[in-house]
C-alpha cells in the first residue's frame, strides 16, 4: 500500500519540480535590447543570387559547405560556416517547370546535410537524415520544380545535429518563381524592392565566438542580439514607394511577432508555401522558426520605420520580450510602385471528403506520440496519390511547432474554428500553441520511394535534435515499406 502511494506522489513531485524549472528558468530569458534602444549602424547584407547555368535543359547550381570566420562584434571575429562563404549562403532561384541540379560539395571536417525546406521533390533529393554529406564528398540532387512561386529556404538537417550547424551559420534562401505570379504588378526586382530578411538571435562570448550554451532554456539556444542577412544593428535603404519583404524566421528557438514600431498596416502576400488568395491587411505576422512570411509595406519619402518583434502569443509561452529588429530608410525621392493587386492567387478551399486515413500527433516533452526519433522506423506508411487528415495537439504549456517535408499542407480548423487568414494559404510549418487542436489536410501527390522516407518535426531545433522528429514513407499501392538505418547510424539524440 505504502509503495502505491509513494509512486504517484513521486511523479507529481516530478512533474512540480520540472514546472518549477521551466517558470524559474524561462523568467531570465536571454532578449535582446529594448524596442527603441537599438542605434541602426549597418547597412543590411544582401545574399547575393547564386549563379547557375544550363546543362542538356538542367539549371545547374553549386554550393560549398565551408568553414570561415566573420566580424559582427567588436571583442573579435566569429567562427563561423557558411556556403560559398563565410556565412549563410546565395539565394537560388528557379522557375517552376525547371529541371535544377545543385552540387553540394561538403568542404567541412564534419558530415552535413541540405535540406530544401518547403520544396515538392523526391525523398532521395529531400536532404534529410538520411542524405548525409561526408567530409569532402559531393552530393548532386536534381528534381524537377512543381510547386507555385513561394520562399522557400535550405539549411544542414544532420541527424542529432541540425541546430549546431543552423546556428553557425548554414542557412539561405531559394525562391521559386512562376507565371502568374510574374504577371502581377509586385515588387520583384532583387535587392532593389524585393529583399529577403534572414532573422537570427545570437549571442557572443568575450572572445566574439557564438555563445551556444543550451543553460536550462526548454526552447533551446536563445541569443541576445538580432542578425539580419548576418548584419548586427542593420538598416536598409528603401528607393522605391512599396517594398516587398520575405521574412524567414532563421533563429533556431525564437518565436518572433513581425511589425512596425508606429503600428502601421501592411499587406500579407504570402506565407510559406506562396501567394495567398488575397492581400491580408495586417499590422503583425507571428513566424515560429522555419516560417516564412511575404509582406509589402508602403513608405513615404524620408522617413524611417523600425521593422520591430512585438511579445509572440501568450499562449506560446515563448516569452514577452519587444525589440527592434531592422530600420527602412526611406529616399528623400521614391520611384512610384503600383497598388497590390486585390486578387493574387487561386487557392482552392481545403477539400478533405476524400481523405483515406485520420492521424493523431501529440507533441510533448520531447517525443511525438510519446516516442522519440528512430531512422530505421517508418512511423507513417502513406499512398500515393491520397490525402490524409492529420490532427496536431501540443500537450504542453510548452513551445513547440511541426513542420512537414516535402508537402504544403492546408490547415483545416484549429480547435474546430476555421484558420485566420493569415493561415490559410499553404502551409509546411506552424506554432503550436498548448492544448490547442489543428487539422491539417496533407496530400501525398507522387514521389513514390519504400526505402527513403520523408520527416515531420518540431522545428525548435534543439527539440528536433532531442528526438522530435517522426519519418513517413510514402509508397505505391500495395508496396510494402523497406526502410533500413543509414549505416553509421547511433540513434544519439544529443545536442553537440
Amino acid at each position: 500500500m505504502v509503495g502505491l502511494i509513494v509512486a504517484p506522489l513521486a511523479v507529481i513531485a516530478l512533474l512540480i519540480g520540472a514546472g518549477g524549472v521551466w517558470f524559474a528558468t524561462n523568467a531570465v530569458r536571454p532578449t535582446p535590447p529594448a524596442a527603441g534602444s537599438v542605434r541602426f549602424e549597418n547597412p543590411l547584407a544582401v545574399p547575393p543570387l547564386a549563379e547557375s547555368h544550363l546543362e542538356d535543359g538542367v539549371r545547374v547550381f553549386s554550393l560549398t559547405a565551408q568553414q570561415g570566420r566573420t566580424s559582427f562584434v567588436p571583442e573579435g571575429d566569429t567562427p563561423t560556416l557558411g556556403y560559398d562563404g563565410s556565412y549563410l549562403g546565395p539565394t537560388l532561384v528557379a522557375s517552376r517547370g525547371e529541371r535544377v541540379r545543385v552540387d553540394v560539395t561538403n568542404d567541412l571536417p564534419d558530415t552535413t546535410t541540405v535540406h530544401w525546406h518547403g520544396m515538392h521533390l523526391p525523398a532521395a533529393m529531400d536532404g534529410g537524415p538520411h542524405t548525409s554529406i561526408a567530409a569532402g564528398a559531393l552530393w548532386q540532387p536534381q528534381w524537377t520544380v512543381d510547386q507555385p512561386a513561394a520562399t522557400l529556404w535550405y539549411h544542414p538537417h544532420l541527424h542529432g545535429r541540425t541546430r549546431e550547424q543552423v546556428d553557425a551559420g548554414l542557412a539561405g534562401m531559394f525562391l521559386v518563381r512562376d507565371d502568374e505570379e510574374g504577371a502581377l504588378p509586385l515588387p520583384r526586382d532583387y535587392g532593389v524592392d524585393d529583399f529577403p530578411l534572414i532573422v537570427q538571435d545570437r549571442s557572443f562570448n568575450a572572445d566574439g565566438s557564438f555563445a551556444g550554451g543550451l543553460g536550462m532554456q526548454f526552447d533551446g539556444v536563445l541569443g541576445d542580439t538580432i542578425l539580419v542577412n548576418g548584419t548586427t544593428a542593420p538598416y536598409l535603404d528603401v528607393t522605391t514607394e512599396k517594398v516587398r519583404l520575405r521574412l524567414l524566421n532563421g533563429s533556431s528557438a525564437r518565436m518572433y511577432d513581425f511589425g512596425f514600431a508606429d503600428g502601421r498596416e501592411f499587406d500579407l502576400i504570402g506565407t510559406d508555401g506562396g501567394l495567398l488568395e488575397a492581400p491580408v491587411a495586417a499590422t503583425g505576422v507571428p513566424l515560429s522558426p522555419g516560417e516564412r512570411a511575404e509582406i509589402v509595406v508602403s513608405l513615404a519619402p524620408g522617413e524611417r520605420i523600425a521593422l520591430r518583434s512585438t511579445a509572440p502569443d501568450p499562449a506560446l509561452h515563448a516569452g514577452s520580450a519587444e525589440f527592434d529588429v531592422l530600420e527602412l530608410r526611406a529616399a528623400a525621392s521614391l520611384t512610384d510602385s503600383p497598388d497590390v493587386p486585390a486578387h493574387l492567387a487561386e487557392v482552392p478551399a481545403p477539400d478533405a471528403t476524400g481523405a483515406v486515413a485520420e492521424r493523431t500527433f501529440v507533441m510533448s516533452g520531447h517525443n511525438i506520440n510519446d516516442a522519440q526519433m528512430d531512422l530505421g522506423r517508418a512511423d507513417v506508411v502513406a499512398t500515393v496519390d491520397t490525402s490524409e487528415v492529420w490532427t496536431v495537439r501540443n500537450d504542453n504549456p510548452l513551445p513547440h511547432s511541426f513542420h512537414v517535408h516535402d508537402m504544403q499542407y492546408r490547415i483545416l480548423s484549429i480547435d474546430g474554428s476555421p484558420p485566420p487568414a493569415r493561415l490559410a494559404g499553404y502551409k509546411d510549418t506552424i506554432a503550436l500553441e498548448g492544448g490547442r487542436e489543428y487539422r491539417l489536410l496533407v496530400r501525398f501527390d507522387d514521389y513514390a520511394d519504400p526505402t527513403t522516407p520523408y520527416m515531420y518535426h518540431c522545428h525548435l531545433l534543439w527539440h528536433e535534435d532531442q528526438g522530435m522528429m517522426g519519418q513517413f514513407l510514402v509508397v505505391e499501392p500495395g508496396q510494402q515499406p523497406a526502410l533500413t538505418r543509414p549505416e553509421g547510424d547511433t540513434d544519439d539524440h544529443n545536442d553537440h
